[in-house]
């Protein structure tokens, strides 16, 4: 059994890590950085970016730069998750056939699976030079908020990266454990984890190397990228209203103000003002617009307060549900890049009374976490036990379009629960089984997770037939639900394939196409370095055929210049078989130039 990776999938940033020995670390990238910018990029060519490449060109590829996918995954077209995003997003957001949120890219349409798969396939081979042997397992972390069909769809992003998913955690779980393993403690814990996309509270207690969660609560759509937005909106207004110009249309002037926005947000966790500066960020008939602002953190303060106000209702929903008074909490971890800004931290502490800790780093705790799971799961750690929650409700519809909660949140996992449900109508030989995942006790206020029918009933009177109905959720929090008539012993069952997921068929169709890339890459790279010998040989012999021209006859002066114009025509093409042709040819010429010029040093060769 090979080792098994941890991964951090991030809205703007990854962290894969390993534990070795029972000693975890975190993995750099090509680059040797710690962390990878979950962003993909696609070159006029065709050529792939992934990660700090990908960010650097983004100003100037702004629509084909995409960011923020985990924002979408699992999300419909016309959500208010995905309407919200939109705002802020440069690149094109359209709904597929069955309603997802889609990524469209140079007239090509992408799932944020197929994003999140590249990512991951990225962090994979990292990995794979890092450790200097393939790697196929992971554990991947989620946002303890993350309902089925998202987690689903993560899962999904592991399959298309070639990785064997073998647990899907919360990401707070992950930090407890990271911390847990390193400081050997025993007591409650909350986790307050805001990251670039969302926010997540869990609450643990941890028992003698046993982590159990006790509650857990978030908010799907609050994190770093609205904080970078609150900012941004800010210097819109501020430069419209020195120059009458508004910038929210202009994508290019866009992505650079995000990016001063967030590098401004990250310097007044520290500083106390800062200066934004983006020359030729417009221009008008009278020229050439610069932006120039000063954003203090009393002013960042005012602009993000909304947004940090947002935490505090989901903290005090965890400590609700895990029966806890503030008082009874032994320590609150601080985790995710976001939890660096000042007035979080204040925040965090006027909720639980106590300062927050932030020991391990922020950005890497929750792959480190993930890298424990995997050594627990591969029996490298011993003494570690994890007992994660269900973060939502899950029932079926019942008549009327009310809801029958069969799995309360904060539920342990695995868990399972089975109840005897009948029919409504004389000779009912059909039940419609929907899935559903909230806490509303109306269907249609729910997320529906799926489907199915339990067929050929034999006809009763109503209220006579004994429909079982069995729910069951796995150690990734992913759900099975299967349904048996008591009296004919007909069985129906589903592993949820969420309404926004990808099917199997899907999955390898993308998988197949990512080969595909992959080999189009290979043979890229090859002809690139065909074609860069090949500019290299033309200079070469330019430059010899000039100084010792003397030295050859009119036929092989011909030859070389003629092979000349050729190797150019050939580098023009971009043809692999016309520059491999021209690399040869002029290779044997750059051969006979050489002997020419060795064996004839002094006298100019006589005439043919």
């Amino acid at each position: 059994m090979g080792k098994i990776i941890g991964i951090d999938l991030g809205t703007t940033n990854c962290c894969v890590c390993v534990s070795e020995g029972g000693n975890p670390s975190v993995i750099p990238n090509r680059e040797g950085s710690r962390t990878t910018p979950s962003v993909v990029g696609f070159t006029e060519t065709g050529e792939r970016l992934i990660g700090h490449i990908a960010r650097r060109q983004s100003i100037t590829n702004p629509k084909n730069t995409v960011f923020a996918a985990k924002r979408l995954i699992g999300q419909k077209f016309e959500g208010a998750e995905t309407q919200k995003a939109l705002d802020v997003l440069p690149y094109e957001v359209v709904p597929a056939a069955n309603g997802d949120a889609w990524i469209k890219i140079r007239d090509q349409n992408f799932s944020p699976q197929e994003i999140s798969g590249m990512i991951l396939k990225h962090l994979k081979e990292a990995a794979e030079h890092y450790l200097g042997e393939p790697v196929s397992e992971a554990i991947i972390t989620v946002p303890a908020y993350f309902n089925d069909i998202q987690r689903q769809a993560t899962r999904d992003a592991g399959t298309i990266a070639g990785l064997d998913v073998k647990r899907i955690i919360n990401e707070p779980t992950a930090a407890a454990l990271a911390y847990g393993l390193e400081k050997s403690f025993n007591g409650k814990v909350a986790v307050f984890d805001l990251g670039g996309g969302t926010f997540d509270i869990s609450i643990l207690e941890v028992v003698d190397g046993v982590f159990e969660v006790k509650s857990t609560s978030g908010d799907t759509f609050l994190g770093g990228e609205d904080f970078d937005k609150a900012i941004l909106d800010w210097m819109v207004e501020c430069f419209q209203a020195d120059t009458g110009i508004n910038l929210k249309f202009d994508k290019m002037a866009l992505q650079r103000l995000k990016e001063a926005a967030e590098k401004a947000k990250c310097e007044l966790s520290s500083v106390m003002e800062t200066e934004i500066t983006l020359p030729f960020i417009s221009a008008d008939a009278t020229g050439a617009k610069h932006l120039n602002l000063k954003l203090n953190r009393s002013t960042f303060n005012e602009l993000i307060t909304p947004l940090v106000e947002r935490t505090k209702p989901p903290c005090l929903d965890a400590l609700g549900a895990a029966k806890l008074n503030v008082e009874d909490l032994d320590r609150v971890i601080l985790v995710g890049g976001q939890t660096r800004t000042p007035l979080i931290q204040e925040m965090v502490q006027k909720i639980f009374k106590k300062p927050p800790t932030s020991d391990l780093n922020p950005d890497e705790v929750v792959g480190i976490g993930a890298a424990i799971q995997g050594a627990i799961l591969k029996g490298d750690v011993k003494d570690i036990v994890l007992l994660d929650v269900t973060p939502l409700s899950l029932g079926i519809e019942t008549q009327g379009g009310l809801v029958y909660k069969m799995i309360e949140k904060n539920s342990n996992i695995p868990t399972s629960f089975t109840q005897i449900f009948t029919t409504v109508t004389d000779n009912q030989t059909t039940v419609g089984i929907h899935i559903l995942q909230g806490e509303s006790e109306l269907a249609e206020n729910n997320k529906s997770l799926a489907r199915f029918e339990l067929v050929d009933i034999p006809p009763a009177p109503k209220g006579v037939p004994q429909i079982e109905v069995s729910f069951e959720i796995d150690s990734n929090g992913i759900v099975n639900v299967s349904a048996v008539d008591k009296l004919s012993n007909r069985k129906q069952s589903t592993k949820i394939m969420p309404s926004s997921g990808l099917s199997p068929d899907e999955i390898e169709e993308i998988i197949k196409r990512a080969e595909q890339h992959s080999d189009e890459d290979d043979k890229r790279k090859e002809l690139i370095k065909k074609r860069n010998k090949l500019e290299g040989l033309v200079y070469t012999v330019e430059r010899t055929q000039a100084q010792y021209s003397a030295y050859l006859n009119e036929v092989e002066l011909k030859k070389l210049r003629d092979e000349i114009v050729n190797a150019k025509r050939a580098l023009a093409s971009e043809e692999e078989i016309k520059v491999l042709e021209s690399l040869n040819r002029l290779g044997q010429l750059s051969k006979t130039l050489s002997e020419v010029i060795m064996f004839n040093p002094q006298s100019k060769r006589g005439e043919e």
